[in-house]
């Protein structure tokens, strides 16, 4: 009997039946090919991300090593810490606001991102946007697990020095070797149990990590200041820009548009983390925390790379790479905890959790956020052979890093179609119908297609030289120093125009609907309690005034 159930189960994985989602009651879409339990609005219970979770957050994700090495590389271009700070201090700034812009959307509305594209780019279009976040994620997924793997190795060398010496197996064109995979794998299989942790309870990773990794850098920027004093030859405040005029100024802004390239993609879908949020207010805390955190955590990465440079005679950019220098085999394997925690949060919170939303809005019936990580897991962290990336695909990760021209527009049409535009009036349920109110024209938004085409090809000759130096492109590389600006400010102002010019009168309301007329009443319905109803009444008068009705608009 035992046999028969064994060979029964097995048999019952292998039919599609087995895999498909069941719809939730509350599911606003005409079947579950079209959204599922995680795409839905998040209900008032699951509502449970609190103020204090958002900073949590914010530090944990300011402390990683991409942080440190791109506060580090502004260094390397000619300026010095006064002018590299201000430009990290700027760039989060401006970036904070777009953060809180997109995030209110989301904690207003509790739905995730590919949803609430729809309602900008229309049904279909809104799908080029979320195919590029999938594949980026993943890409990225890769990359950041090859980061945790280093962390590993160091601590493995602390532990175990001889690990250095460990003979290599694998042959020179691998890229990596026989320690480097050993270490990549464990690195997996500690970080592929946090795919199956839900959204909800993901925050506690986040609270860890805020605990844990910032006394790590402030212990390091004391060795730093210890090791090699700010005022001596070498130090940090001796240290001036090797840059003036023009190209002090274009530099400068070069380092203002990485400051903003480096979560440029979050900006995009915070709504996937706010729609947690207990209520919209919880969420404005990110005004004040991101410039504040990330310029910290910057100025340490500058401080200690600065003191390295003194003591090592390099300039080493990658914190392992410096931890790797010390005698200190116990502060070596704390520092590189640390980093194995750091780079966990991330890889969790940028990279895999954004593409199991992604993946989920693809294949709503098959695939729901879990499922999306654990795809993603597989696929970024295997399929994808991060390693080969590193060694041999230069180019490819500067047009990964330059695909920021891309996300600049998209965050401009995207708070100003909802703040703008319908002025935070838009109709939740017809954003999971591909034949609602926001279908426009076969699917596409052509005002927000063309606010992309003029935005985007005038910045595509800078991307194009920073893959290739060697092809020629004139000034037109200044614009790409200010990719994401100019494509946020340009995309914003021609997708305004035309909205104004040839309105979408089929998306214009007169109050936001956030629940479906036929749903009111039913058990299980997104309407929920007359309770819950009067409290999202309440939220929503806050934002747009007391004349403003939540559910059963008639439009």
């Amino acid at each position: 009997m035992a046999k028969m159930s064994i060979r029964s189960r097995a048999a019952a994985l292998t039919k599609p039946s087995y895999w498909a989602l069941e719809p939730e009651p509350s599911t606003f879409a005409p079947s579950n090919a079209w959204s599922n339990k995680d795409m839905d609005p998040v209900p008032e219970h699951l509502r449970t991300w609190k103020t204090w979770n958002y900073i949590a957050y914010w530090i944990s994700d300011a402390t990683n090593a991409a942080v440190w090495e791109l506060a580090s590389s502004m260094l390397a271009i000619g300026l010095s810490w006064r002018q590299a700070l201000p430009a990290i201090a700027v760039g989060h700034i401006i970036i904070a606001i777009v953060m809180v812009l997109n995030g209110t959307i989301g904690a207003r509305l509790h739905i995730p991102f590919p949803v609430l594209n729809r309602s900008s780019f229309g049904f279909w279009l809104s799908y080029f946007s979320v195919i590029s976040r999938v594949v980026l994620s993943m890409f990225w997924f890769g990359i950041q697990t090859y980061t945790g793997s280093e962390c590993v190795y160091q601590m493995l060398k602390a532990i175990w020095p001889s690990i250095a010496r460990l003979p290599n197996h694998l042959p020179a064109n691998a890229n990596i070797t026989t320690s480097g995979m050993m270490c990549y794998f464990l690195y997996w299989l500690i970080q592929f149990p946090f795919m199956f942790v839900s959204p909800q309870k993901i925050r506690w990773l986040f609270l860890t990590k805020a605990i844990i990794v910032p006394p790590t850098w402030l212990a390091m920027l004391i060795w730093a200041f210890v090791k090699v004093p700010s005022s001596s030859p070498g130090g940090l405040i001796a240290e001036h820009t090797t840059l003036s005029g023009s190209s002090l100024s274009w530099a400068w802004l070069s380092a203002l548009n990485s400051a903003l390239g480096i979560y440029a993609t979050l900006g995009v879908n915070i709504p996937d983390f706010t729609r947690y949020a207990k209520n919209e207010r919880a969420q404005y805390i990110q005004l004040i925390i991101i410039p504040v955190v990330f310029t910290l955590c910057s100025f340490v990465g500058i401080a200690v790379t600065s003191a390295g440079i003194t003591l090592y005679g390099q300039t080493l950019w990658d914190p392992l790479k410096l931890i790797d220098q010390w005698d200190n085999r116990a502060a070596a394997f704390f520092a590189a905890f640390a980093f194995v925690l750091t780079t966990l949060g991330t890889n969790v919170s940028a990279n895999s959790l954004c593409a199991g939303n992604d993946m989920t809005a693809l294949c709503p019936r098959w695939i729901n956020i879990r499922r999306g990580q654990v795809i993603c897991a597989i696929l970024g962290g295997w399929a994808l052979c991060p390693w080969e990336i590193l060694a041999s695909a230069t180019g490819f990760l500067s047009f990964m890093n330059g695909y920021t021209v891309f996300l600049g527009p998209i965050s401009g049409i995207m708070v100003t179609d909802y703040w703008l535009i319908h002025y935070g009036n838009v109709d939740v349920p017809s954003m999971y119908r591909p034949h609602g109110r926001y279908r426009y024209t076969g699917g596409v938004n052509w005002r927000a297609l063309v606010a992309l085409i003029v935005s985007v090809p005038p910045t595509m000759p800078g991307l194009i030289n920073s893959i290739n130096t060697s092809i020629p492109v004139g000034n037109a590389t200044h614009l790409f120093d200010i990719a994401y600006i100019f494509g946020f400010t340009v995309a914003s102002v021609v997708f305004y125009t035309l909205s104004k010019i040839f309105p979408a009168h089929e998306t214009m309301l007169s109050e936001v609907i956030l629940v479906d007329p036929d749903c009111v009443g039913k058990e299980g319905s997104i309407a929920g309690s007359s309770g819950e109803n009067e409290e999202a009444k309440r939220e929503m008068e806050k934002g747009y005034g007391a004349d403003v009705t939540v559910g059963m608009a008639k439009v």
